[in-house]
C-alpha cells in the first residue's frame, strides 16, 4: 500500500482553497480580534463586520486558512451537536443554511438526509448491506447532508475581507493578557502576543483589542485553557477514484446521503460531486504535549491506521474490492466532556470568548455558533449555559 510521505503535518484532502487574503502589516490594535481561520473564526469575523461595520476586525491564523479541522473535514453537515439538542441551541441546519444564503457562500450544500448505520437491526428496506465486523445496514435516517469545505472556507474569508475585516495568515498568537487602562488604551483591553512570519523570520509583536474570540479548536489548548479538559485526536480519511453508477447502486449510495455508524468500529463517509467516495475512521493520539502538528500521516500509528481503513473499505463490498484510493489525509478533532461544544468566557479573561470542541459535528455547528459568537462579542446575545 502506498502512503505518501510529507513533511506537512497533514495529507492532501480532495479540495483546494481558492482564496488568499491580501498581504498586510499587523496592526497595533483592533476593536475585535478573532484567533483561528477555520469555519467558526471566519464566520464570526464576517458577522462582526456585518453587524458592526464601523468596528475594526482582525483575524489571525497561525498557518493558512482552513489548515485545521475545517479544511481537513469530510464535509458532512449534521443537525444539533454531538451531545444532541442543547438548551437554546435552535435548529442548526436551518440556521446554517440561512447563514450561507445571507453571506452568499458557494457551499455546494445538499441536505438529502444522512444514514445511521448499525450492525444490529436495520431498516426493512435498507439500501446498504456491507460487511464490516458484521452486517452493516442502515438503521435510521436523520437530517443531514454535505458541503464543499474548500469553497466554504474561501467564501467565508472572501466575504469577511470584502466587508472590511483584516486577515493575516502565518500569525501565531502565543499569549494574551489584560492591559491596565490608561488614557491611551481602551478600558479593559486585551493584549495578544503574536509571532508573525515564517521559519526563522518570525517577529514577535503585540496587538491590543477590546474583545477577543479564540476559535482554534484542537490547537492552542494552553491559550484557551482547555488542556486539562479536552482531548485532541487525529481522525483519518481516504477518497476513492470516481465510482460508476453501477457501483453506486450496488453500494446503496445512489441517494447520495452521507453515513456514519452508531456503534463500533466507527465508520463514516460521503460522496463527492465527481462520485468519488470518502471513507473515514480511526483515531490517532497526539504525542506528548498534545501537539497534533507533530503527527506525520506517512509513518507510525497514523500510517498503520490508514492501511487499516483502506483494508476495511476494500472488504465492505465486492464492488470496492479493487477500488483505487486517490487521497489520504487526517484532520484534527477535539473531544470534550459530555461531547458538548465549549462556548464560554475565557477562565482568566472576561474580554475573551472560547469557541471549540465540536466533537465531529463542526461543519454546520461551527459556522452557526460563529454568528452567535459575533453577537456575544457585541453584547447583543448572551453566551449559552452548557
Amino acid at each position: 500500500m502506498f502512503v505518501p510521505k510529507t513533511v506537512h503535518p497533514w495529507g492532501t484532502p480532495p479540495w483546494t482553497f481558492t482564496f488568499r487574503p491580501r498581504p498586510r502589516q499587523l496592526p497595533a490594535q483592533a476593536d475585535y480580534v478573532v484567533v483561528g481561520g477555520g469555519f467558526a473564526g471566519l464566520s464570526a469575523a464576517a458577522w462582526l463586520k456585518r453587524l458592526a461595520p464601523a468596528k475594526s476586525v482582525l483575524l489571525l491564523e497561525s498557518k493558512t486558512l482552513g489548515n485545521g479541522a475545517s479544511g481537513r473535514t469530510g464535509g458532512i453537515a449534521l443537525a444539533e451537536s454531538a451531545a444532541g439538542d442543547l438548551p437554546g441551541l435552535g435548529d442548526v441546519l436551518s440556521g446554517y443554511r440561512r447563514i450561507l444564503r445571507t453571506l452568499k457562500i458557494d457551499s455546494e450544500l445538499s441536505l438529502p438526509g444522512a444514514w445511521e448505520l448499525g450492525r444490529r437491526g436495520g431498516l426493512p428496506r435498507s439500501p446498504i448491506h456491507w460487511n464490516d465486523s458484521g452486517d452493516l445496514r442502515a438503521v435510521a435516517e436523520v437530517p443531514g447532508g454535505t458541503i464543499h469545505p474548500g469553497k466554504v472556507v474561501a467564501d467565508l474569508a472572501r466575504t469577511a475581507q470584502s466587508a472590511g475585516a483584516q486577515i493575516l495568515e502565518h500569525a501565531k498568537v502565543t499569549g494574551l493578557k489584560p492591559v491596565r487602562a490608561d488614557r491611551h488604551v481602551a478600558r479593559n483591553a486585551v493584549e495578544l502576543r503574536v509571532h508573525v512570519g515564517r521559519g526563522k523570520r518570525l517577529l514577535a509583536r503585540t496587538v491590543r483589542a477590546q474583545r477577543v474570540l479564540l476559535a482554534t479548536n484542537a490547537y492552542s489548548l494552553n491559550l484557551t485553557q482547555l488542556a486539562p479538559a479536552a482531548q485532541p485526536k487525529l481522525t483519518l480519511a481516504v477518497a476513492t477514484e470516481p465510482l460508476t453508477p453501477l457501483q453506486l447502486r450496488a453500494l446503496g449510495l445512489a441517494s447520495r446521503k452521507p453515513f456514519y455508524t452508531v456503534d463500533l468500529p466507527y465508520l463514516w463517509g460521503r460522496l463527492l460531486k465527481n462520485n468519488s467516495a470518502i471513507f473515514g475512521a480511526g483515531l490517532v493520539h497526539a504525542p506528548s504535549g498534545r501537539n497534533l502538528s507533530r503527527i506525520d500521516v506517512g509513518k507510525g500509528d497514523a500510517a498503520e491506521r490508514i492501511a487499516w481503513l483502506e483494508e476495511r473499505v476494500h472488504g465492505l463490498h465486492p464492488m470496492l474490492k479493487d477500488v483505487r484510493f486517490t487521497h489520504r489525509w487526517g484532520g484534527p478533532i477535539l473531544f470534550t466532556d459530555g461531547a458538548k461544544p465549549v462556548f464560554r468566557t475565557h477562565p482568566r479573561l472576561s474580554q475573551a470568548i472560547v469557541l471549540a470542541g465540536f466533537n465531529g459535528h463542526g461543519v454546520a455547528l461551527s459556522v452557526y455558533l460563529g454568528k452567535w459568537a459575533a453577537q456575544s462579542l457585541l453584547n447583543r446575545r448572551p453566551l449559552p449555559h452548557w
